[in-house]
């Protein structure tokens, strides 16, 4: 009897946690896949979103990378939101509210397993998320090469956590904020990152 009763209460508490997760529809990756900015261009990118969605419980949603290319911008890919993180914060309502007054911020743009990702002052750093992508969501001109390029070349990268050098829009920007010093791993850890994503659920 107290076994049943022990099992009743672990399932009555982990049942609004598995609510929460299957509500997700916005997150960074805990990881990049493996080849800096080069991700297999935006097909590959949001099948990788969508593997880190299934392996976080996630399911029978439609996953885009948020990133800009020279056919494609950023906000033109993911849907109309709204969007909410791994605990049910809702990130934006809409586009409109995305590019403007959003809920971003490193204590809601969460990994997949609702997890912060380090931003600036924390060991490693890795608050640069590749976006190609002005302040608008749309194509900035760097992608390193549409996203298939890990040696030379750029790629704008936004700042998760609304932190940077100083007080300026670009550094306090989620998507917009400077350059890649290169495509490979180790150049965009170089500046503070670590090749990860924003993905959205399109569906």
């Amino acid at each position: 009897m107290k076994k049943s009763a022990l099992a009743l209460v672990a399932l009555i508490v982990a049942a609004p946690v598995f609510a929460q997760d299957a509500a997700m529809s916005f997150f960074i990756t805990s990881e990049n896949p493996g080849n800096g900015a080069d991700l297999g261009g935006l097909d590959g990118a949001d099948a990788y979103c969508g593997e880190l969605a299934a392996a976080a419980g996630v399911s029978g949603k439609t996953w885009r990378a948020y990133l800009s290319t020279s056919e494609v911008d950023a906000r033109d890919r993911i849907g109309s939101g709204p969007w909410v993180n791994a605990n049910g914060d809702e990130i934006a309502s809409d586009l409109e509210a995305l590019h403007g007054e959003n809920n971003i911020s490193k204590d809601t743009a969460l990994d997949e397993t609702g997890n912060v990702v380090n931003g600036r002052g924390d060991d490693p750093n890795r608050h640069d998320i590749l976006t190609g992508s002005n302040s608008d969501g749309t194509f900035a001109g760097q992608s390193c090469e549409d996203w298939t390029a890990s040696g030379e070349g750029s790629a704008v990268v936004g700042h998760h956590d609304r932190m940077g050098l100083d007080e300026s829009p670009p550094m306090l920007s989620w998507n917009s904020s400077h350059p890649s010093r290169g495509c490979s791993l180790e150049a965009l850890r170089s500046t503070g990152g670590d090749g990860l994503l924003y993905c959205f659920a399109a569906e």
